[in-house]
Parts: structure tokens; sequence; C-alpha cells
């Protein structure tokens, strides 16, 4: 019996699942800029975006094989390796975010300080959107109703709570990496927002400031091995969930996006705010009413119809150029 063909580097690194053509490259980072967009806006989560795209269960698949590539990697067996890994999705996908976060993120910034309750309106469209778009994905909703309604009050109760005082013990740093990542995946909750109410949004920025020293570097690293550790493992629950109980699943993330509108209502009352490295980070707010009709109000209107018709539009394109 001859030997078995040793796997090139070339098929090592295009044997995994992605895109097959320059054009379903180009779909595949438009999408990702579209999460990298979503991503910089506080309480509004790339994931969500991945869902509206059709592309979530392929996210979550990919990003399961970072783990079985890992095995091999360990084994030094880096040719196999790269070829259990998605590398062609996630490369594709990551460019889009990444260009988008780098090349927007000044944008969004002023969008968001200048004129934030049209800025609001426009991503409230969307998430409405969104969720009438995921709904559909769950057939039988008499049967998804009490997952739906828990993800609903998971997702109203987190956005609601206020950032508290915790350790800066590194078992901690490590649980805060864990719990933040998730977010990343999962619609409709940011991970900017789950580490301020962990209380630990300052503390990890902080050490990004001068990432070099001694002490920071053990932190920024306990941080990312738990961003690791988290995104791995519960991408693989997810797709287990998607896998096996897809109806009730996509029941409990409309839930949840339907759970954290509570954060992006436009019109809002601040009650408390903190300044953090000179910048004001607000922690509570009171949902409220638009007092006056005026050009801001219709302004707000016209750009929540426009992200809610972008939407609809956006997930009829994919359904005609999947991946």
């Amino acid at each position: 019996m001859s030997a078995p063909k040793r796997l090139s580097w070339k098929t090592a690194v295009l044997s995994g699942p992605g895109p097959q053509n320059l054009r379903a490259s180009a779909i595949l980072f438009c999408k990702g800029l579209a999460m990298g967009c979503a991503d910089l806006v506080p309480g509004v989560s790339g994931g969500t975006v991945a869902l509206i795209t059709g592309i979530y269960a392929e996210l979550l698949k990919a990003i399961s094989s970072v783990g079985d590539g890992l095995k091999y990697f360990a084994l030094l067996q880096f040719r196999q390796g790269l070829s259990a890994i998605h590398l062609r999705f996630l490369a594709s996908l990551g460019l889009g975010i990444g260009m988008a976060i780098i090349g927007l993120a000044r944008l969004m910034h002023y969008l968001l300080g200048q004129y934030p309750v049209p800025t609001w309106g426009f991503f409230f469209g969307l998430v409405a959107a969104s969720i009438l778009v995921v709904g559909t994905e769950s057939n039988t909703w008499r049967k998804g109703l009490l997952q739906f309604s828990v993800g609903t009050a998971i997702a109203y109760f987190i956005v609601g709570m206020i950032p508290v005082s915790t350790p800066e013990a590194l078992w901690f740093i490590f649980l805060s990496g864990m719990i933040a990542i998730c977010a990343m995946i999962l619609p409709g909750i940011s991970g900017a927002f789950l580490l301020l109410i962990l209380g630990k949004y300052q503390f990890i920025t902080g050490t990004l400031k001068n990432p070099f020293s001694g002490e920071n570097i053990l932190i920024i690293a306990i941080f990312a091995i738990g961003c690791a550790t988290g995104i791995l493992g519960f991408s693989r629950f997810l797709s287990y969930m998607m896998d096996r109980h897809r109806n009730n699943t996509m029941a409990l993330l409309t839930g949840v996006m339907l759970g954290s509108m509570r954060k992006i209502w436009p019109w809002k009352e601040t009650l408390d705010s903190i300044i953090i490295n000179g910048k004001v980070y607000i922690l509570s707010t009171k949902n409220i009413l638009p007092t006056q009709l005026d050009t801001e109000f219709v302004s707000t209107l016209g750009l929540a119809l426009a992200g809610f018709i972008l939407v609809l539009l956006l997930q009829r394109y994919s359904q005609q150029a999947q991946v």
C-alpha cells in the first residue's frame, strides 16, 4: 500500500469551506464590513448582522474550526491544522470587519457624539427589522414562545444593569474576557457594554495604553486567553444548538434582540454617568417619549425607516447571493 500523499500548503489553506470565487469573497467581505460597523455601536452586535445576512451558522462553524486546527498545531501537524480551519471564510469576513472598525470608528464616534438621537434612530430601525427577519427563521412560534420570552427578559435585564465594582484578580480578568467576547457572536448585546457592566472597561482599556509594561502584559495575556476560551467554547455550543434545536435557538436569539432594544431607543434621559480617561460614559438612562415634533424628530423617524428598509433589502439580496 502506497503512503498517503502529503498535503501541500496551498491545498491546506484552500481546502476549508469558504467563498469559491472573487464575487463570493467580495460579498462576504461586505457582510464583514456591516458586522464591523455594528460592533462599533454600543448595544448593537455584529452577530445581529450575521443573522440577517444568512451567515450565522457558517460563522459559528468557522470559529469552532479554529479549535480543531489548534489540536493539530499542538501535534506539530501544521498543514492538517490549516486544512481544518475555515480560512477562506474567516479571512474574507475578518478583513471586512477589521477595515470597518479601523476606517469607520471616527465617523461612528462623531455621529453618536454630534447627532445621537437620529443615529440611534437609524440603528433602532435596523434592529427592529432584524427581529422581523430573524423571527421568520423560527417556524413554530408556539413551541418557541418560552425561549423567546426568556431571551427577551434576559437581554432587557442585562442592558439595564448598572456597572458594579469587581475584583482585579487574574481569575476575574479571565472570566471578563470569556463573557465579553461571547457578545461578538451573540446578537443584541455588545462586548464593550458587558465589560462596562463588569466594571472592567476602564481597567482593560487602561492596560492597552501601555501594553508592554510587565504587569500589563500579564493582564492582557490573561484577558486574551479568556476571550479565546470563551469564543471557542461558546461558538461550539451555539453551533450545536443551531444544528440540534434550531427553532428554539432562533426564538431565544430573537428574544435577546428584542430585549436589547431597550438600550438603543433613541430618546433617553441620563440618570447617571462616569468619566473614564476624560470621556463621559453613560451608566444608566431612562427611555422617554419625544417631547417636540421638530426637525430632529422627523429626521430620526426617517432614518429609522431607512434602517428598517435597508435590512429588508439586505436580507432579500442575501437570499439571492448566498456564499
